[in-house]
C-alpha cells in the first residue's frame, strides 16, 4: 500500500488532535484563573488574575508551591492547544487542496484492456515484488541432522518458530527471503527474514533469536547486533528482533504485532 504525504498529514492530524483533547482534559481539573510572572529586583513574582484589572490581580506567596505549579501547568497545557489548533488550520487546508490522486497511482487506474500496453514509469508493487523475489541468492546449507520444518512457500527453515514466523509472513501478504546473505563490515551473514517492506520500499531485516537460554549462542547474537548497527542497520529502523527462550517460547501476538506496524 502506497503511504502518501496525505497519509502522514493526516496521522498527524490525528496525533495533534488527540494531543489537544488530552490537554483539554487535564485543564478541567486545574484552578481557574491565570498566572502572570512579574520580574523586580532579580526576582520572580507570580499573580493570580481572576479577571481584568488591578482588583483582580493577587500575589501568590513563595510558600504556596502546589498553585503556582498548577497555574503554570494550566498554561502550559494552553499552548499547546493553541499551537495545536494553529497546526491543525494549516494541515487541513493543505488536505483540502491535495490532488484526489498522485503520480504513483495513474497506471493503476487504467482500464485493464490498457494497463497491458503502458509500461508504468514506476513499478507497481506487484510488478516490484516479483522482480524482488525472482532475484537469485544462495542461502546458509542446512544440516541433514536438523529437523525438517518446511514453510508454505515449500522452503525448509532451522526451526519450528521459523516457521510459524515465515507462515505469518506469508499470509500477510509481507514479501521476504529467508537467510538472504547480506556484508556487514565485510562479513558475511545471512539475516533470518529480508523483508521488502512496500509502505516505503525499503528493505529491513529480522532475526529471530531463539536460543536466548544459550550463553554461546546469547554472546554470537550481541556481537551480531553490534555489526548490525556499525553498519548503519539500527533496530528499530530497519532492523527488527523477536527472542525466545526455553522458558518464554514465541509469542505470535508479538510477530503480529511487527507485521501489522513495521512490516507492512
Amino acid at each position: 500500500m502506497l503511504i502518501t504525504i496525505k497519509d502522514k498529514i493526516e496521522n498527524r492530524c490525528k496525533r495533534i488532535a488527540e494531543l489537544s483533547d488530552r490537554a483539554e482534559e487535564k485543564i478541567k481539573i486545574l484552578p481557574e484563573g491565570r498566572i502572570y510572572a512579574k520580574h523586580r529586583n532579580d526576582r520572580t513574582y507570580f499573580y493570580l488574575y481572576r479577571g481584568k484589572g488591578k482588583a483582580n490581580e493577587k500575589l501568590i506567596k513563595e510558600k504556596d508551591k502546589d498553585l503556582i505549579s498548577a497555574l503554570l501547568q494550566k498554561n502550559y497545557y494552553e499552548n499547546v492547544i493553541k499551537a495545536a489548533a494553529g497546526e491543525l488550520n494549516t494541515l487541513r487546508a493543505i488536505i483540502d487542496r491535495y490532488p484526489e490522486h498522485v503520480a504513483e497511482e495513474i497506471y493503476d487506474l487504467l482500464p485493464e484492456d490498457k494497463k497491458k500496453y503502458v509500461t508504468p514509469i514506476i513499478p507497481t508493487d506487484e510488478q516490484l515484488v516479483s522482480r524482488w523475489l525472482a532475484e537469485p541468492y544462495v542461502k546458509k546449507p542446512i544440516s541433514e541432522d536438523v529437523p525438517i520444518f518446511e514453510t508454505k512457500k515449500g522452503e525448509r527453515v532451522r526451526s519450528k518458530s521459523e516457521m510459524i514466523i515465515a507462515n505469518m509472513l506469508y499470509d500477510n501478504g509481507i514479501p521476504y527471503k529467508y537467510e538472504c546473505p547480506l556484508f556487514v563490515g565485510g562479513e558475511k551473514i545471512h539475516p533470518d527474514f529480508t523483508i521488502l517492506r512496500l509502505s516505503d520500499r525499503k528493505i529491513i531485516y529480522y532475526e529471530h533469536c531463539g536460543r536466548m537460554g544459550d550463553p554461546g549462542y546469547v554472546e554470537d547474537m550481541v556481537e551480531r547486533s553490534r555489526k548490525y548497527t556499525l553498519a548503519g542497520i539500527c533496530q528499530g529502523e530497519s532492523l527488527f528482533y523477536t527472542f525466545e527462550s526455553a522458558k518464554f517460547p514465541l509469542d505470535v501476538r508479538v510477530v503480529s504485532e511487527m507485521i501489522e506496524k513495521n512490516f507492512r
